[in-house]
């Protein structure tokens, strides 16, 4: 079973690493953000990763609660209250990925065959209530490896005597393996593609068309994406994938369940630091796309006592 370190142990910047392994998979987690900071089968990276001694570069690896994406100026209606949150990414004047990115997590000890083997991780968070989000939330994720990939399971409670709005998201970037991500191509299960301002805040939407149709595997040369998708289709057991197939023709997949349905890929070509930039594809499943604390559109309302759970995953084809 995986144990978390004494708060006051040294750490690495990633924060402590919570490796898990099941035959060929391998996965490590950090406890700040929960995030998967590396995801390898036989030594293949599925998800492009980041050092340990150092921060997450791009919401690599992270988990986007209580809302993915940006949030304009940070500012919000609810409960007919309004909200200000901390703008995080200033050059958009906007609240990027929620607030639990840069929370240190807690490792949750489970009774079960995976977490017993080193196979599986838990961890949990419970937000502190604030200003701009005065809401009580427990967070736990649970991380787990089998032959058939990473399997993700998320679920937020309220905690608090009042409801509180909520979204989540996920931010692994697909590796092209040891290519480039030029020489690889990319497919994404879904249909609809939203229109965004200079901001990236969403103005509509249109079907997906020319390069920015995705439903059938197109080379990745030249792609410029920062875009969210809606409509997404399924497979016969209700997935919606992403997939990106390096020049070693092994595919680093992404799925998601019927829990959340919205992506937002990235083929990073403006991110910082700049040598992050095209070296992964980010697949980002997520239950709203940005602004949803504004517009409302897909928003969970979770009342006092409720839960909501969310389920994706990962693996290499």
């Amino acid at each position: 079973m995986i144990s978390q370190p004494a708060g006051d142990a040294a750490a690495p910047l990633s924060g402590h690493q919570l490796s898990i392994a099941s035959g060929e998979h391998e996965a490590t987690v950090t406890d700040i953000g929960a995030k998967v900071r590396r995801y390898s089968v036989g030594g293949r990276d599925v998800f492009t990763p980041y050092r340990e001694d150092e921060v997450a570069p791009a919401g690599h690896g992270a988990l986007l609660a209580p809302w993915p994406n940006r949030l304009r100026d940070g500012r919000y209606s609810f409960g007919g209250a309004e909200y200000q949150v901390d703008l995080s990414e200033p050059k958009t004047s906007t609240a990027l990925h929620g607030l639990v990115m840069w929370q240190r997590w807690s490792v949750v000890p489970v009774d079960d065959a995976d977490h017993a083997r080193g196979a599986a991780v838990t961890l949990q968070v419970r937000l502190p209530a604030s200003g701009g989000y005065p809401f009580d939330l427990l967070l736990q994720v649970t991380y787990r490896l089998s032959d058939a990939g990473l399997h993700v399971r998320t679920t937020a409670t309220n905690l608090g005597a009042s409801a509180a709005p909520y979204g989540v998201g996920f931010h692994p970037w697909l590796s092209p393996g040891e290519g480039s991500l030029d020489e690889c191509t990319f497919q994404l299960d879904a249909a609809t593609r939203v229109l965004v301002d200079d901001r990236l805040l969403p103005t509509g939407t249109e079907p997906a068309s020319g390069d920015y149709d995705l439903r059938a595997a197109r080379s990745a040369r030249g792609l410029d994406l920062d875009d969210a998708y809606l409509d997404v289709v399924r497979d016969a057991d209700g997935l919606s994938w992403a997939r990106l197939t390096g020049a070693d023709g092994r595919t680093a997949a992404v799925w998601m369940d019927e829990s959340m349905d919205c992506w937002q890929v990235c083929s990073g070509d403006h991110i910082d630091p700049t040598h992050y930039r095209r070296t992964g594809m980010a697949a980002e499943p997520m239950s709203c796309i940005a602004d949803a604390f504004r517009t409302g559109d897909r928003l969970v309302v979770l009342e006092p006592g409720a839960s909501h759970t969310v389920t994706w995953g990962a693996t290499l084809l």
